[in-house]
């Protein structure tokens, strides 16, 4: 009688126990968004709290503009001067326009101090004197003309330099490259954030994700590309997913996956994108559909 009874229990026991389970168990994860500045500095300002929906576009935060404000005030100050500098009406197109005068009446002078060389009138002395002259103005020429270029370059080079501060201030106030949810906020008005260092976390709800796992055999039904269904505690009826990755490589059943009949098996980790992302949270277990 007795051993019938054992039979009976481990008969029930192997039928509550699904060798080929409908449902395969996973999670939702995220790829969170961490925005930092690109420079250390002061947070100044925190325009949203944690939960906030924001649209692309939107600022989060600012950073203290003093410093790189009076940095971008000294490079627009350089700017105006080296332009004045190299303007058409400044001096040193002036300069320019003088020597060119200059060249023009010494070799007209030089002109006729040869055609005179030539003909016996003008002694030796003098056309060296005047070939001298010449060549003195040609080079003061050539001085003028690469002072005017060189504060040209100059101009162009402090330019940038006003540019970049700009965009330096620009940069200060940091915006959400995507629509999505604030998830946290690791520093606030007043501390020191350095470059890179993150002060909002965004998550975007394409970023989103499904992880689960399935043994080998049911590999083929998991391919790239195709829709899949899934479930999860509250939330609504008939939810699609479609799939992005299957690993290459097999591993041992995570242990977050509490699955008796696969916890000694090897499976491979799928990723999935819902299509609809309504009431998903990250960390929340979730049942995918086994073909």
């Amino acid at each position: 009688m007795r051993n019938i009874t054992l039979l009976c229990i481990a008969a029930f026991l192997s039928g509550c126990s699904d060798a080929t389970p409908d449902r395969l168990s996973g999670y939702v994860e995220a790829e969170t968004l961490y925005l930092a500045p690109q420079e250390t500095g002061v947070v100044s300002n925190i325009h949203v709290v944690e939960g906030d929906r924001v649209k692309a576009g939107d600022i989060l935060f600012r950073m203290d503009a003093d410093k790189i404000l009076y940095q971008a005030e000294q490079a627009e100050a350089a700017a105006s001067a080296a332009e004045k500098r190299a303007d058409d009406t400044g001096a040193l197109a002036k300069g320019v326009l003088e020597a060119q005068a200059n060249l023009d009446r010494i070799a007209a002078d030089f002109a006729r101090t040869e055609e005179l060389f030539k003909q016996g009138y003008v002694a030796k002395a003098r056309y060296d004197s005047d070939r001298a002259a010449l060549t003195a103005a040609e080079a003061r020429l050539e001085r003028a003309r690469a002072e005017k270029e060189a504060a040209e370059e100059d101009y162009q080079s402090v330019q940038a330099q006003a540019g970049f501060a700009t965009q330096r201030l620009y940069d200060l106030a940091v915006a959400a490259p995507q629509a999505g949810s604030i998830e946290r906020i690791y520093r606030r008005a007043g501390e020191i954030a350095g470059a890179g260092d993150p002060v909002i976390a965004l998550l975007p709800p394409g970023n989103l994700k499904l992880r689960f796992f399935a043994p080998e055999r049911m590999l083929a039904s998991f391919a790239p590309g195709k829709e899949i269904g899934f479930h999860c505690d509250g939330c609504a009826d008939g939810l699609k997913a479609r799939i992005t990755y299957v690993a290459a490589e097999p591993q041992f059943t995570p242990p977050v996956i509490y699955s008796l009949d696969e916890r000694d098996k090897f499976v491979f980790l799928i990723e999935a994108r819902p299509l609809n992302t309504e009431g998903l949270r990250t960390g929340l277990p979730i049942d995918v559909e086994a073909p």
